[in-house]
């Protein structure tokens, strides 16, 4: 039958013999792709009577939505928290490289730095689809400085900052602009955040909750004022205590305000999250789970030295520290070892695994009806992967933008 071109002239794909993740379950059905949005076939036959222009075997594939990282600081020697001249050759170059690892858009994370760095970098990040130059960036996440000194983590203290009376000026001071900003971690705890959450989330920037002391209490009011995520859980917070769990506590509050799903971050990296924790949480709050990578620029090199933002870390295997101490500092994780890493220690579906790394993620960010589904008329954003969850392809509006080669690189 051939085409009928009276209502597009691009060419469209059929993806045969595969399954493809829709509606929570791997489904045996063809994906039909055209002008890099996915096709409701039904309608193509019955309305446009039309046909696939190209056809290509999967050869058994599962075909799952694109992952989304809304927490890398950057990898492949590139710091995102580092003023550099190349600094847009940088993130270009992690962007680029992030494919292999399933990942079709991202989140560049800046932790806590003077503002005259921010001020410096913010204005080179832009808003920008994906493609075969690299994962598409959703905007940036800004973790810190508006954190606490006991939960600070690898961060800087000399650069801490607490809201002072002039609150939400004191922020956008601080960062110079909001432009490309998607995401905030801050701690709840903190005089004034009320009055921030508040004014982000009415500019539609997500408020996470993070290197805090905060009790549960705060966190709830803190969510009640429009906070929809938690940073790393279980990592620069206080530990969960029965009498009062603190910001985990919201995984399982009674306070949440309705039709509200609190989502939470977590580094699947067999590192900074035991497997009972891993199972606990997801057990506790499956449909908020949201894996990160919480990558470093040592993701992808060689053991040794290298940088976050204002501080030196060392690389020993998996671990990550600030040089001289046993204080973790992000990964060096890649978005499909912790895929798979977390489908290992929960047990649970394939399904479950794929969409912490690709429909949780877009839902946080209210992007889910054109990333992080198969769903007709979203994004053809999606990976070719292997039944023990490796990528074997990636795909950004329909193309091809990564393939493993046959001798598996």
């Amino acid at each position: 039958m051939p085409s009928n071109k009276s209502v597009s002239d691009a060419p469209i794909f059929q993806f045969t013999n595969c399954r493809i993740l829709r509606n929570h379950e791997l489904q045996r059905e063809d994906l039909w792709v055209r002008e890099g949005k996915i096709l409701n076939p039904e309608k193509l036959f019955f309305d446009e009577k039309g046909s696939a222009d190209i056809q290509l075997d999967c050869k058994d594939s599962i075909i799952a939505p694109g992952f989304i990282d809304v927490q890398i600081n950057g990898g492949f020697g590139v710091d995102f928290s580092l003023a550099t001249d190349d600094f847009k050759s940088g993130i270009d170059l992690v962007s680029q490289k992030i494919l292999s690892h399933g990942v079709t858009s991202f989140c560049p994370t800046l932790v806590t730095s003077p503002p005259s760095v921010y001020h410096q970098i913010l204005p080179q990040i832009s808003v920008r689809n994906g493609g075969a130059h690299g994962a598409g960036i959703l905007g940036v996440h800004l973790e810190g400085p508006f954190i606490s000194k006991e939960k600070k983590g690898a961060h800087p203290e000399r650069c801490l900052r607490t809201f002072e009376a002039g609150a939400f000026q004191d922020l956008l001071a601080t960062y110079g602009s909001l432009d490309c900003v998607r995401i905030v971690t801050l701690a709840p705890e903190m005089k004034r955040s009320s009055e921030v959450i508040r004014e982000l989330t009415q500019r539609g920037i997500c408020v996470s909750l993070g290197h805090s002391v905060a009790n549960l209490s705060q966190a709830e009011e803190a969510v009640q004022q429009g906070a929809t995520f938690i940073t790393h859980l279980f990592n620069a917070m206080l530990p969960f205590h029965h009498r009062d769990p603190g910001i985990v506590g919201l995984l399982t509050s009674d306070k949440i305000p309705a039709g509200r799903r609190v989502f939470y971050g977590m580094i699947s990296d067999g590192i900074h999250t035991n497997p009972a924790a891993l199972r606990i949480a997801h057990r506790a709050h499956p449909k908020g789970l949201v894996l990160v990578t919480d990558a470093i620029a040592g993701m992808g090199l060689a053991p040794g030295r290298h940088t976050l933002g204002q501080q030196v870390v060392e690389i020993d295997g998996l671990n990550t520290y600030i040089a001289g101490t046993k204080t973790l500092s992000g990964s060096v994780a890649t978005m499909d070892t912790c895929v798979r890493h977390f489908l290992e220690a929960t047990g649970c579906s394939v399904e479950t695994a794929l969409e912490a790394a690709s429909l949780h993620p877009a839902q946080l960010l209210g992007i889910e009806h054109e990333k992080g589904t198969l769903n007709y008329d979203s994004d053809a954003d999606f990976l070719m992967l292997s039944d023990s969850l490796y990528v074997q392809a990636t795909y950004i509006a329909g193309e091809q933008v990564w393939r493993r080669d046959a001798s598996g690189m």
